[in-house]
């Protein structure tokens, strides 16, 4: 708690040194654009696979027209944020613990102090802005890489209409949903950041010290990822019936 309270006032702070794009154009890069492949083709993949399972159940009851609106639901308001946020804290989240943890293990965290330059603000601070910012925009690419393959799988495998799947999933998507996944996906990002960099400035010495803090950093965010998706789509839906409170309760 100490750490994340100090993390969370430097931002607070000094924003705009904490927004310069000297320190954050680089965490950007390595944390967003370098993860957009692998999150692109999970989610692609994962679209698939719903499309697969899932269609002969809805065709058994006639309903395989309306697989795009289930589908689409799913991902954007639940497996799209989860998975993105998975995926980041594997190829990330482990990437930023055993980079700092080098850092404390080789006592570079110790020379920036004895310089009076405070390692959290130039070290952490960045990367957990990069995580909290870039998350929702992998999560978007993990939607609509899971949209378009379950809609090729539906449409080009099994012969439902282009038109039904799109039909459909605009009657069941609507800006709640979308809006609700990208929310969730805010957290998840600064979670990640926070845990991996916590991992990496405490890690033991050695090399097994960053190996452990590695993936204790995997596991713990992993935890944090599924607990966090639980209490936020709780809040999220008591938030839209209230908002809302004339929908039917699936819509919430």
């Amino acid at each position: 708690m100490r750490f994340c309270g100090l993390t969370l006032w430097h931002i607070a702070q000094h924003p705009w040194h904490s927004l310069r794009w000297r320190l954050l154009g680089p965490q950007f890069y390595a944390i967003g654009v370098l993860s957009i492949p692998v999150v692109a083709i999970t989610g692609a993949f994962i679209g698939m696979i719903l499309a697969l399972e899932g269609y002969y159940q809805f065709a058994e009851i006639g309903q395989q027209d309306r697989m795009g609106g289930i589908i689409n639901v799913s991902v954007v308001k639940q497996i799209g944020p989860v998975l993105a946020a998975v995926m980041v804290a594997g190829r990330v989240g482990c990437a930023l613990a055993a980079e700092l943890g080098t850092m404390r293990v080789t006592e570079q965290l110790d020379a920036m102090r004895a310089m009076a330059a405070d390692p959290i603000q130039h070290l952490v601070v960045p990367r957990v802005i990069a995580c909290t910012l870039m998350t929702p925009v992998l999560t978007i690419y993990s939607n609509l890489l899971g949209s378009i393959g379950a809609w090729y799988v539906t449409t080009k495998i099994y012969g439902v209409s282009s038109e039904d799947y799109w039909f459909w999933t605009a009657q069941f998507v609507s800006w709640r949903e979308p809006a609700g996944g990208l929310i969730k996906s805010v957290f998840f990002g600064l979670a990640i950041g926070l845990i991996s960099c916590y991992k990496g400035f405490h890690c033991r010495p050695g090399a097994a010290g960053v190996g452990q803090a590695a993936t204790s950093s995997f596991v713990s965010n992993f935890m944090a990822i599924i607990m966090l998706n639980l209490v936020l789509a709780q809040f999220t839906n008591e938030l839209v019936r209230w908002l809302y409170p004339s929908l039917p309760s699936v819509f919430g």
